[in-house]
């Protein structure tokens, strides 16, 4: 969970990363620059951030047909990871 958080934030902060860097080339020429568009700037990381959690919805696995068996204790003292069954399929048919 926090490298998905993580991974949001970079997300959110790329505009701003871009912009000023964009800035500091362009002051370096002699370009004057106007005042930062703040607004803007999270406006396009709140676009990238929903970009990406559109396409965690598109490309993420379903499991909505499969059962979760839970981790569990095991005798030496260490949890097992928790993973999803697929469910069997009868005979004669095709797998979903």
């Amino acid at each position: 969970m926090p490298r998905i958080v993580l991974i949001r934030l970079l997300l959110a902060a790329v505009p701003f990363a871009v912009w000023f860097a964009w800035r500091a080339v362009a002051r370096r020429s002699g370009r004057e620059m106007g005042s930062t568009p703040y607004a803007w700037l999270v406006a396009a990381g709140a676009v990238l951030v929903g970009l990406s959690l559109a396409a965690t919805v598109v490309f993420h696995p379903d499991n909505r047909r499969e059962r979760y068996v839970p981790g569990e204790v095991r005798a030496d003292g260490t949890v097992s990871k928790g993973y999803f069954e697929k469910p069997p399929t009868a005979p004669g048919t095709a797998p979903k």
